[in-house]
């Protein structure tokens, strides 16, 4: 909202967390995900494991991405694989009945219109099966590298309305006002700072108040 100091919270909350920008340049990926060899498939495995990490914890999302690609990593035999068979190794994931089907619809959607690869557009990766702005928005982000939105989860949609930068009702409606008072240079950011530091200290039950870098400017302490 006016009057907060959007940037300097924003750097208050990269030193309480450690946030280094230039090792995360470096190694950015979701943090589910385990280094691989070869960069080539990670926006692919990046696309599915945010997919599956909807209402999950990072390490259940972890064991499921490992088990449905250690079986079926790539788009093609994804795209061929029985539904029974990537329910039963996402099972982990939750909702893995629903996730199943979008994983499978993901993969054919890519084969047929893009060639096999994940596009690399904000509006076309919306358009895949069970692809919304947030997930499109971390695919961006982390495999592709472009801050072209704030990606919102639980996370950041709680801090920031904690905090008081937005007074929103809906992660959609919080994209839009972050985006607005976030100088652009930091849009890639936001989602990283926000959700370690919602897991750290900004907490859903209990928040660590006796922590908090930016209490003093936070609606919720006061």
């Amino acid at each position: 909202m006016k009057g907060k100091p959007t940037t300097k919270i924003l750097k208050l909350i990269a030193d309480y967390i450690g946030f280094d920008r230039a090792y995360w340049d470096a190694n950015r990926r979701q943090k589910w995900e385990q280094p691989v060899k070869s960069r080539a498939r990670e926006p692919f495995k990046s696309l599915i494991g945010t997919v599956l990490s909807a209402r999950n914890r990072d390490e259940s999302t972890r064991m499921a991405v490992n088990s449905l690609f250690a079986v079926y990593d790539t788009p093609e035999k994804l795209a061929r694989a029985p539904v029974k068979s990537i329910e039963r190794l996402i099972r982990r994931s939750g909702f893995y009945k629903t996730k199943a089907r979008y994983v499978k619809g993901i993969s054919k959607t890519i084969l047929e219109k893009y060639n096999g690869k994940v596009p690399d557009r904000m509006d076309e990766l919306c358009t895949l099966p069970g692809v919304g702005r947030k997930v499109a928005g971390c695919v961006m982000v982390y495999s592709f590298g472009k801050g072209d939105s704030i990606p919102v989860d639980t996370h950041v949609h709680r801090v920031s309305n904690r905090i008081g930068l937005v007074k929103t009702k809906d992660p959609n409606r919080t994209e839009q006002e972050l985006m607005r008072i976030v100088p652009k240079r930091y849009w890639m950011l936001v989602n990283e700072l926000f959700v370690t530091f919602g897991k750290k200290a900004c907490k859903p039950v209990g928040p660590l108040h006796d922590q908090c870098p930016v209490r003093d400017y936070c609606d919720f302490y006061k």
